[in-house]
This record gives C-alpha cells, structure tokens and sequence, in this order.
C-alpha cells in the first residue's frame, strides 16, 4: 500500500475530522473507526492524534462535546459533534481542496508514473 508523508496529512486530520463528523456524531474510539472505514483502510488515526485534534478544533468553536447516557459496562462516553461554525468551515475546506486538486492536475499534466 502506497502511503502519504506525516507532514501532509498533519494539516488535513482538522479537515479529515470535520468532514467526517457532518455526517453523524462520534465518539472517539468510533471515528477512529469510522477514518479507517471512510478512507478504507488507507489511513488510520491514532488515538492521541485523534485526541489533540478534537480538543483544538472544540478550542475553535468547529465542535462541540457531550456526554452519552450509555448505561452499559463500557461507561460513558463523549461524544464530538460539528456546530454550526463548523459546518460552514467545511464547506469552505471543500471548496479549498477542489481548488487546489484542480491546480495539482493541472500541474501533474505529462508527468508519467
């Protein structure tokens, strides 16, 4: 399997985070989970990366927190959901990354494997 460099994806987990939690909210262990599932195992989050992230991006507004009612022998959990703010700044993180693929594409243009 082909990989991607640290420093690459250190600036989009913020990104990869927020797109994935537009979807539904999570808790922590189960968007590590989820990363895996939506990239197909082509990336998988570690947990303390995980941890950081949702911490600064609840810092910034981008999500919210809240504890779950789960009665059962795992104990409760928190689970991590987008705000309104954080809705609009992944919308404006897609149109971003279509902008920049484009230029990629057009950069790549004749460059063979």
């Amino acid at each position: 399997m082909e990989t991607i460099s640290k420093e690459m994806m250190k600036g989009n987990i913020d990104t990869i985070l927020l797109a994935l939690l537009k979807d539904k909210d999570l808790y922590g262990y189960e968007l590590t989970k989820y990363v895996r599932f939506k990239t197909q195992n082509q990336y998988e989050m570690k947990e303390a990366t995980l941890y950081l992230s949702l911490k600064r991006l609840e810092k910034k507004g981008l999500v919210t927190s809240y504890w779950g009612d789960e009665k059962g022998a795992g104990g409760r959990r928190k689970y991590y959901q987008l705000t309104k703010q954080g809705e609009l700044e992944i919308l404006r993180k897609k149109k971003e990354w279509t902008l920049m693929n484009n230029i990629m594409q057009l950069c790549f243009e004749g460059v063979d494997n």
